[in-house]
């Protein structure tokens, strides 16, 4: 499949053609950048051949329409779909999704979360859907990537009519986080899935981001993109009192604050340049202002990786990218310096020597180091023709198998050990009730769990034994027992709090205590007839005559014989007024 990607923004537009098959190759690359005088460039690569020049265009949207003629002068004019990046997709959109009216109005109606980006995102669409109308095109969200966030984290503690308007955080660039985290795992050698990672991504636009086993856990950015890190011309995180005190010294208007912090701040509010290079060059002459923006752009960066490191629990490795991130030896080493206690230590010399040629990601720590550290490009428009393609390949194969919802109460699996301790050594557990999932049973015994609040008493064994316990409670369930319970793929148990199981003969004490992330058990014959695979994240909707609700990111588990079915826990089921007989189907594209 030939994809053909845009990034437009408001005084540039990017764009490329990826081939998309077992991997993904760029084949093309151009741009339109309008330049601070006034002037235009246009640039085009195609394999080794580079050119660049002079543009006859105004704006990048006069530029988009000149795309087709250089596509052809190329030979690259045969386009299979189209795929936009889109920078806010609200809480609607967490995942890629055909670009039709309704898809666009929606988008439309999110303006106010992203009044500088949103609209010269959907312009490129508009001019897209007229010059390709036979073509699909696909919106991929920079925020869909942070929605798996908990409510805890975007949850902003203002009134709720507020929050009930729609204020609350997104976290953004969430194309970029997930490629370069992706990036890390595959040089590290071990599933994503396994890894606690700090995703840094400095240029113009700067965040950080918390990727726990798989998942955007936390993102420097809020409702909009100025919340965070120092950037190019935004202030990042800035007191919200200080609304009322510009108004009222100085007269500002809301607007006029807004504006300014967008952009007059940050680089270029500090040291009054947004290029880093420039005010590097300034600090190594001694100017004392480009030296203290430095100082406080590496603190802000260095502040959320300590934040990031103790929300996850652990660390085991952060990425560099972005301009500023993969270009700047002093600003990598100034972000970690002083992280030794947490196991991070570079390597000063890797870290002069980084070569990214060739989508490389060197690692730049020091031997020895616990923590590792990546420098690589980011590959946003890659990222977008993957899931370009994949969005349009799932919605082609799949189908309208309807898929049972299983409520999932609080329960056990024991290990031999477990066994022992609570009922007598060698105890054979009575499996008294079949499950659906072939091989599977809930025994006639129950057990209690003791936490430092309270207890949950006549909790159900599920069978077959397993080599380590594991035990899956609910939200609710853990405020009752009085522990922080992490949100947990089944079996990922690294790292997860301790509780105390009381049986009639003894208790056992062990770690293990998740509450299980919702997932679709299948085989492979639904799985293929669905169009997902083992190890992917799907959404499913569930609807029935009064309401609609959606279950997103849902991990697919493909086994030889299991039962095709829907797992969420009491909690989920209660908030959606859900069913134990309730069917949900997947959402397509």
């Amino acid at each position: 499949m030939q994809v053909l990607v845009f990034n437009a923004g408001s005084s540039s537009l990017k764009f490329g053609v990826f081939g998309v098959g077992t991997e993904t190759r760029e084949v093309f690359r151009g741009s339109y950048e309008r330049f601070r005088a006034g002037g235009c460039e246009y640039r085009f690569r195609h394999g080794e051949a580079d050119e660049r020049g002079a543009a006859e265009f105004d704006s990048p949207g006069e530029a988009l329409k000149g795309v087709p003629a250089a596509l052809k002068r190329f030979g690259l004019d045969a386009i299979d779909a189209v795929g936009h990046r889109i920078v806010h997709g609200g809480a609607r959109f967490s995942s890629p999704t055909l670009l039709d009216d309704e898809t666009v109005e929606a988008i439309e109606a999110l303006t106010p979360l992203a009044p500088l980006h949103n609209p010269a995102n959907l312009e490129a669409v508009r001019l897209c859907r007229g010059l390709w109308p036979d073509i699909r095109q696909v919106a991929v969200f920079d925020t869909a990537f942070h929605l798996s966030n908990p409510a805890f984290v975007t949850t902003y503690a203002v009134p709720s009519k507020w929050r009930e308007a729609g204020l609350r955080r997104y976290g953004f660039h969430g194309t970029s986080h997930k490629y370069v985290a992706e990036r890390a795992a595959q040089e590290i050698g071990r599933p994503l899935s396994d890894l606690q990672l700090v995703s840094i991504h400095l240029g113009n636009g700067a965040s950080i981001c918390a990727v726990n086993r798989g998942h955007s856990m936390d993102s420097s950015m809020g409702m909009t993109p100025l919340e965070g890190l120092v950037m190019g011309t935004r202030s990042g995180d800035v007191d919200p009192g200080a609304f009322g005190f510009l108004s009222r010294e100085l007269q500002l208007s809301v607007q006029e604050i807004e504006d300014a912090l967008y952009d007059e701040s940050g680089l270029k509010g500090l040291a009054g340049s947004s290029d880093m290079r420039d005010i590097e060059d300034r600090a190594t002459k001694g100017d004392p202002q480009a030296q203290l923006t430095i100082e406080i752009y590496a603190y802000r960066a260095k502040k959320y990786v300590g934040a990031y490191a103790a929300a996850m629990g652990g660390l085991d490795a952060i990425v560099f990218t972005g301009g500023i991130g993969e270009n700047s030896p002093s600003m990598r080493r100034r972000i970690c310096d002083g992280l030794d206690f947490m196991g991070l230590q570079l390597d000063h010399d890797r870290n002069m020597a980084v070569n990214l040629s060739g989508r490389a990601a060197p690692q730049i720590q020091a031997y020895g180091s616990r923590v590792r550290v990546f420098v690589t490009e980011t590959a946003e428009q890659l990222m977008i023709a993957r899931e370009t393609a994949a969005a349009l390949a799932a919605g082609q194969t799949g189908g309208q198998l309807r898929l049972p919802i299983a409520v999932s109460a609080r329960h056990v699996h024991l290990s031999r050990e477990a066994v022992d301790e609570l009922f007598g050594k060698g105890y054979v557990l009575d499996q008294a009730t079949p499950l659906r999932q072939p091989g599977h049973w809930s025994a006639r015994e129950r057990v209690t769990l003791v936490g430092p609040k309270g207890r949950l008493e006549r909790v159900a064994i599920l069978g077959p034994l397993r080599q380590r316990t594991q035990i899956e409670v609910s939200r609710t369930d853990s405020f009752a027992l009085g522990i922080d319970v992490p949100v947990r793929d089944s079996g990922r148990l690294e790292a997860t709090p301790q509780v105390t199981i009381e049986g009639p003969a003894g208790s056992f004490t062990t770690d293990g205590l998740i509450i299980a992330a919702r997932h679709i058990h299948t085989n492979p014959a639904d799985a293929a007839r669905l169009g997902i695979l083992d190890g992917e994240y799907v959404d499913v909707r569930v609807s029935d005559d009064d309401r609609t609700l959606t279950f997103g990111r849902t991990l697919v588990r493909v086994g030889k014989v299991s039962f095709t079915e829907v797992h969420i826990d009491t909690d989920e089921a209660n908030a959606a007024g859900t069913e134990v007989a309730a069917t949900g189907e997947l959402v397509q594209v």
